[in-house]
């Protein structure tokens, strides 16, 4: 007799269209739970979907239910946020077989401040492999690949884009990892994380403090980046940067109207006439003013 899967433990694989979803982000390989399949997932998801927070912009909320996601993300080729990228990429990997966990890190920055553990990251294992990597396609600028769980790794490239991963022990004797970028100022942390494992329910509430509270980034202005081998744009309110992997960068500042061109055009991101108008509209350009 077979025991009931818990759904609670669950990433609605079973729920997903998977030949859309891989149609929507390109790839056409095997579908079987390989290191390289990961490695191709990884770069084509990364890749395809673009970093937003527009519908908190909009005025809406950031359900994770998986139809909503296939919705908004592969129907409507919007993108998303952490939580969204890794629900839909989590209901892949559980699909095509892979073993998975998913963690929780502290995005840093540099920030000394002890900040809230809101982003969303996946602890994947291939089944012809035994090491365990890390899978973040939910930041918005790579990485590339999957990044082996190693200690002393340093310092690695994935594509062009550089970057260090550290272990080192916590406060109390746990194990913690940090991530750093090469960036304009050299490298700096991104995030750090833990292994401790994460469900759905977790990522519900890390969820709901980042798109409601005054103080999430994510509550205060558009945020929106596009990842591509070679370069990385983001638009931080109204203030355009293009980032080069040697770390140089170029800003320009746009008029509010420029916003919804820019989005299609740069971003892949078409808004529709009432959202547009909406944007340009939006309470946060009273408050940035």
């Amino acid at each position: 007799m077979t025991t009931p899967v818990d759904p609670t433990y669950t990433w609605a694989g079973e729920e997903l269209d998977l030949d859309a979803y891989l149609a929507r982000i390109g790839f056409t390989g095997a579908r079987t739970p390989t290191l390289a399949t990961l490695r191709e997932l990884v770069r084509a998801h990364t890749t395809s979907f673009p970093f937003e927070n527009l519908e908190i912009m909009l005025g809406r909320g950031v359900p994770l239910d998986l139809e909503t996601l296939q919705d908004k993300m592969i129907r409507r080729r919007r993108g998303g946020y952490c939580y969204e990228n890794v629900g839909l990429f989590a209901a892949a990997l559980e699909r095509i077989g892979f073993e998975f966990t998913a963690m929780s890190g502290r995005v840093t920055l540099g920030a000394t401040n002890l900040r809230p553990a809101t982003h969303a990251l996946l602890r994947v294992k291939a089944g012809d492999d035994d090491r365990f990597w890390l899978c973040d396609v939910g930041f918005g600028r790579g990485p590339l690949e999957p990044i082996e769980l190693t200690p002393g790794r340093g310092e690695f490239s994935a594509g062009a884009w550089r970057f260090r991963l550290e272990l080192e022990t916590d406060a109390v004797g746990g194990e913690l990892w940090t991530l750093y970028q090469l960036g304009k100022d050299g490298f700096v942390d991104r995030y750090t994380f833990a292994t401790t494992p994460q469900y759905r329910i977790d990522f519900a509430v890390g969820n709901h403090y980042v798109s409601t509270s005054p103080r999430s980034p994510f509550t205060m202005r558009p945020f929106v980046q596009r990842f591509l081998p070679e370069v990385h744009q983001t638009l931080d309110g109204t203030t355009w940067i293009t980032a080069y992997p040697d770390g140089t960068e170029e800003t320009r500042e746009l008029e509010v109207a420029e916003l919804p061109k820019v989005l299609a055009e740069v971003f892949d991101i078409e808004l529709d006439a009432a959202d547009a108008a909406r944007l340009v509209r939006a309470e946060w350009l009273a408050e940035k003013e």
